[in-house]
């Protein structure tokens, strides 16, 4: 059974920074491209970032480009984002999902809270 359990949200003020991560376990996870998605209040889910299966490859949203840094280890079978510069608009419930910009499996995670707000 796949299981990705995000980890790391919280309430930052704007400009501050969190490092969230997500456990994979199920797949093989060295195998598959993974991304970062998020669903703000009263949104639709939103594409952040993506990373290939070897980690050699990065994509963003223009809306997160140079302020978020995807990453993984294929060892420990976790991806992390590292969220810098966060602005209120950031807000939302952010998921880890198998799949890249071009298509991703839809998230059955709980997901994990960021709130920017002073």
């Amino acid at each position: 059974e796949v299981q990705l359990v995000e980890l790391g949200g919280g309430l930052v003020q704007p400009g501050g920074s969190l490092r969230l991560s997500c456990a994979a376990s199920g797949f093989t996870f060295g195998s598959y491209d993974m991304s970062w998605v998020r669903q703000g209040p009263g949104k639709g889910p939103e594409w952040v970032s993506s990373i290939n299966n070897g980690g050699g490859s990065t994509y963003y949203a223009d809306s997160v480009k140079g302020r978020f840094t995807i990453s993984r280890d294929n060892a420990k079978n976790t991806l992390y984002l590292q969220m810098n510069s966060l602005k209120p608009e950031d807000t939302a419930v952010y998921y880890c999902a198998i799949g890249n910009r071009a298509g991703w499996a839809e998230p059955t995670s709980q997901g994990t809270q960021v709130t920017v707000s002073s």
